[in-house]
């Protein structure tokens, strides 16, 4: 960050605020006291100038952002569920993604709407399906289950706080369950959007290559087979799964490309690219990826619109903001702390890097490759291993040959998903086309991931990742240092 604004501060301090409310939680009786405090404080921001007045600010963003995180905090953990755990009764239930395999039972998110003929409030579940038959997304279930907790930490996994974290309290173990309607509203509208895109995407395409397909232009893995998505892991290559900035510039780009050749304005081009950025939203879920890219892809917009000029790094920490006024939960989770800290290692190091690279042969877009892919791998690095104990060694090498498919594969989804409607013939040859270049990623993460070291577990990621931050550290401090001198 090369200079702290006022704008920086003040997302900072929110996000400062709300995190710190996962570890100490605001009294509920203080709620009253808080927002005097809260107005205070906003008050003597007013009334002092110069730093004072940026450090009164701080102070109240900080206060705001701890009530607010706790504030949803106790939202999340309210729970009537938890106290019927061990009975069994008749629910209804609304599933909210899609069924996750696994080798003895499949694992489906919900909602709750009623249980034993009680209104629970749509709490959120998770429910054990024996293997079979899986619900679609969207779908409203009658289902005959016995509540349980979730269970507690086994082999290096707490599926308990891990689903406490998302709202998630109770397990329905479901012996029996029919399908009675689709929910409608704004998640209706998602189901339809997701099911058209998964759809319009990539007609004609199946198997391997339309698992891959889906993973990279929904984030959605449920499809790979487990040896797939292993290779995927070990080579590095898993951030492909997750949807990123690239899918939203490529999809803005797309219609603002389309405005102009309708003749249109470039406004209308701009309010296009935010409804399709909130579409796409909406299709492929709330992660934390997503949220950091929309928010990201629809300030560019929100900014051409209003004649100002865009920060990035205030557009990032606005994300994390959003994130966690959402659920303060999200900070603990892995995705969130990747995704984020992928995009800041790539404001720091890859320009610089990039620059360091001009001498060497190869094409220009490679070398751009090369320099995000080393600057998100080190900094990744030691939250990889944190996380999940693991660290692939060669995801440069892994990305240096994927990443140039990876742009056109997207492009073509979303233009076969635009054709389809008009023209299937052209957009079935277009996901043929995408067909082979979701084979030839697959082929990348497999190559890559069948190397010797591909990935080390244990100590020895502890010691990469301790050996990549430092190196980062000394080449940060000696750019910097050969950066400032005169010339």
């Amino acid at each position: 960050m090369s200079r702290l604004l006022p704008a920086h501060v003040a997302a900072l301090s929110a996000c400062a605020g709300l995190a710190f409310a996962d570890g100490v939680r605001m009294p509920a009786g203080a709620s009253f006291v808080s927002l005097l405090a809260l107005v205070l404080a906003a008050g003597a921001a007013l009334c002092v100038a110069g730093p004072r007045r940026l450090g009164a600010v701080a102070a109240s963003l900080v206060l705001a952002g701890w009530w607010w995180g706790s504030v949803r905090l106790d939202a999340l953990d309210r729970s009537p569920l938890t106290g019927r755990i061990g009975t069994a009764g008749r629910a209804l239930v609304e599933v909210t993604a899609e069924a996750r395999r696994g080798m003895f039972a499949q694992r489906v998110p919900a909602r709750v709407r009623m249980f034993d003929g009680a209104d629970v409030g749509g709490e959120r579940a998770q429910l054990q399906l024996p293997l079979g038959r899986s619900p679609p997304q969207g779908a409203l279930l009658s289902v005959l289950a016995v509540v349980r907790a979730p269970r507690g930490p086994s082999n290096g996994f707490d599926e308990r706080t891990w689903l406490r974290r998302q709202g998630i309290h109770v397990v329905l173990r479901v012996d029996e369950w029919t399908l009675v309607g689709r929910r409608g509203g704004l998640g209706g509208v998602a189901d339809r959007l997701r099911r058209w895109l998964a759809r319009a995407s990539g007609p004609g395409v199946a198997g391997e290559r339309r698992a891959v397909l889906e993973g990279i232009l929904l984030g959605d893995d449920a499809q790979l087979t487990p040896a797939l998505k292993t290779s995927f892991q070990r080579s590095g290559l898993y951030h492909l799964l997750a949807v990123s900035g690239q899918n939203v510039v490529l999809l803005a780009a797309g219609l603002l490309e389309l405005a102009w050749l309708l003749g249109l304005p470039r406004a209308a081009g701009h309010a296009a690219a935010l409804a399709g950025i909130g579409g796409y939203v909406l299709a492929v879920g709330p992660q934390a990826s997503v949220i950091r890219a929309a928010v990201a892809g629809g300030a560019v917009s929100i900014a051409w619109l209003a004649g100002r000029e865009r920060d990035s790094w205030h557009v990032l920490l606005l994300a994390a903001v959003v994130l966690l006024a959402w659920n303060p939960y999200t900070f603990f989770d892995a995705g969130f702390q990747l995704s984020f800290a992928a995009v800041a290692a790539i404001f720091v190091f890859a320009g610089p890097l990039l620059r360091v690279l001009e001498g060497y042969p190869g094409p220009a877009a490679l070398r751009g490759v090369v320099a995000v892919s080393i600057s998100c791998s080190v900094v990744t690095a030691p939250l990889l291993w944190l996380q999940f104990g693991r660290v692939p060694l060669l995801g440069v090498v892994a990305n240096g040959l994927a990443e140039p498919a990876v742009g056109p594969l997207l492009g073509l989804a979303f233009a076969a998903a635009a054709i389809d409607p008009v023209s299937p013939p052209v957009a079935a040859f277009l996901a043929w086309i995408n067909g082979w270049l979701a084979s030839y990623v697959a082929l990348c993460a497999r190559v890559v991931a069948a190397a010797p070291f591909a990935q080390v577990s244990g100590r020895t990621a502890a010691c990469a990742a301790a050996v990549m931050l430092a190196s980062a550290a000394y080449a940060w401090r000696r750019w910097r240092t050969t950066s400032s001198r005169p010339t």
